[in-house]
């Protein structure tokens, strides 16, 4: 993997650079945390920004709708971006960073040309329906199931931890459509409409007080053939393009954030004294060396997933399985930076905290990630 930029790189990273500093400035108050309708407005709004400048769907291939820009493109624009302090997509996450790029590997030509277009442009939000209250870690053991009649299918069962479900237009879900086929291989992937009839939305409050996350009960919902991405049971394998892209380069910005979260933290432990606390300061050091290391480790994910046709490989478990514990030990690392400021639930830095607690369960276990990373790349066997 080349590291170095090339002369067109550099100018198109300062065309962005350019092109932000004359944006930003004239972006609206973001919404208050707890006002969910006006963070989809204001996320859309973004996002319909990008689309207008041409910088939505940065990597996405151009028969998506996308540019088709290179992966060192792409990453120059998530730095930028995040350096610049640029929104993040908030609500409109699970369409651009999943459901979006699954449908653009697996769906039909109808089905790219009603989706994609609207994710890109702002104008829809998708939720993802994966997560069931008893299937615990094992994603495979859901019990939701769809039942063929004519053109639909019939959907009832729940979810759990339902992504921006209050707020969403669609819902990747994953329905069991044969029950008496082994568990992995009775599963389809569906578009679910979030205004259908039978649907119930109970928003959850998480430990840091937010209400993005949500149950979702499913009560002879009827959703369309049409809307199955891939083959009636072939849902496993599409689920796992999905997964791959959460895993292996959803989490690309974040790893920007955190550089810059701790390159904040280093600023305020000079400023309140803590700068001199040498094992303080060899733990920033360490994190420092951490995520230079995942960075270098996203650049490979990013480029190896271009080079073998747009779908990240099984390294994005490798990087998500380090990066879900490096982000809890930076945000322990801020808690000492704080002393007991690190309580005031005001502060950005406590909430962080706080989420990042769940980074090690989120988007697959970390016991999940080390055995896709012993099976599928160590190559070691099943354990029984």
């Amino acid at each position: 993997m080349d590291l170095s930029y090339t002369a067109e790189e550099e100018e198109f990273r300062a065309r962005l650079r350019q092109w932000l500093a004359k944006t930003l400035p004239g972006l609206p108050p973001k919404p208050s945390p707890d006002d969910w309708p006006g963070r989809r407005a204001y996320d859309l709004g973004w996002q319909r920004t990008l689309y207008d400048a041409g910088y939505a769907g940065l990597h996405w291939p151009a028969d998506a709708g996308g540019r088709g820009a290179t992966p060192t493109q792409h990453l120059i624009f998530l730095e930028e971006t995040e350096k610049a302090g640029a929104p993040y997509v908030g609500a409109n996450f699970v369409g651009l960073l999943h459901a979006g790029p699954t449908i653009a590997a697996e769906g039909s030509a109808e089905q790219r040309a009603r989706w994609l277009p609207p994710v890109l442009r702002g104008q829809e939000v998708w939720c993802q329906g994966f997560s069931e209250p008893d299937a615990g870690s094992d994603l495979a053991a859901l019990r939701t199931h769809a039942r063929r009649d004519g053109d639909d299918y019939v959907v009832n069962g729940s979810k759990i931890w339902t992504s921006h479900a209050e707020v969403a237009d669609w819902c990747e879900l994953l329905v069991r459509t044969d029950p008496e086929a082994p568990k992995h291989r009775g599963i389809s992937w569906l578009a679910m409409p979030m205004d259908a009839p039978g649907i119930t939305v109970r928003p959850l409050r998480t430990l840091a007080g937010s209400t993005e996350f949500a149950e979702v009960f499913l009560d002879d919902v009827r959703v369309p053939v049409a809307h199955r991405v891939g083959e009636e049971n072939d849902g496993w394998r599409v689920t796992m393009v999905t997964l791959s892209f959460e895993r292996g380069t959803a989490f690309v910005g974040e790893v920007v954030a955190c550089r810059r979260v701790l390159d904040e933290l280093a600023r305020e432990a000079r400023k309140n004294g803590r700068w001199d606390d040498t094992p303080l300061r060899r733990r920033l050091g360490r994190l420092n060396a951490e995520f230079r290391a995942l960075w270098r480790l996203t650049q490979w994910n990013v480029s190896e997933s271009q080079r073998t046709g747009g779908v990240p490989g099984v390294g994005g478990s490798v990087f998500k399985l380090r990066y879900s514990q490096a982000r809890q030990e930076l945000y322990d690392a801020a808690a000492e930076v704080l002393g007991p400021e690190a309580l005031d639930l005001g502060r950005e830095w406590t909430t962080d905290r706080l989420s990042s607690l769940s980074y090690t369960i989120a988007a697959g276990t970390s016991q999940i990630q080390r055995n896709i990373v012993a099976e599928r790349i160590l190559g070691l066997p099943k354990g029984r």
